[in-house]
């Protein structure tokens, strides 16, 4: 049905589609170190993003202050940037995989 490059091109495919935070597809290609990585990474841009919002914290969840009263930390924008980075690098590398699997013979 489908050829190894085929076969091995749609696996990492599936793997970077599902889990693509925990870097899942790189410890499939036996690379440990940069998984890790990929993992502390997201982890980092994800907790910053929930330290830096603006709405946490039980004034904000008991009502005790208003939308015009919240100021919005301005280092949002470093998690924010590392975020779109990041996603577009697994756009990037699901398209080269697609490409790959065109291209198997």
């Amino acid at each position: 049905m489908f050829r190894k490059e085929e076969k091995k091109s749609l696996t990492r495919l599936a793997l970077l589609s599902v889990g693509w935070g925990l870097g899942l597809d790189r410890f499939y290609d036996g690379q440990t170190r940069d998984g890790l990585l990929s993992i502390i990474g997201w982890l980092v841009i994800f907790g910053s993003l929930m330290l830096l919002s603006p709405c946490h914290g039980y004034d904000y969840s008991t009502g005790g202050k208003t939308m015009a009263e919240m100021s919005v930390n301005p280092l949002i924008i470093v998690p924010f940037g590392f975020g779109l980075y990041g996603a577009v690098l697994v756009v990037r590398k699901g398209f080269r995989l697609l490409r790959q699997f065109e291209t198997a013979e």
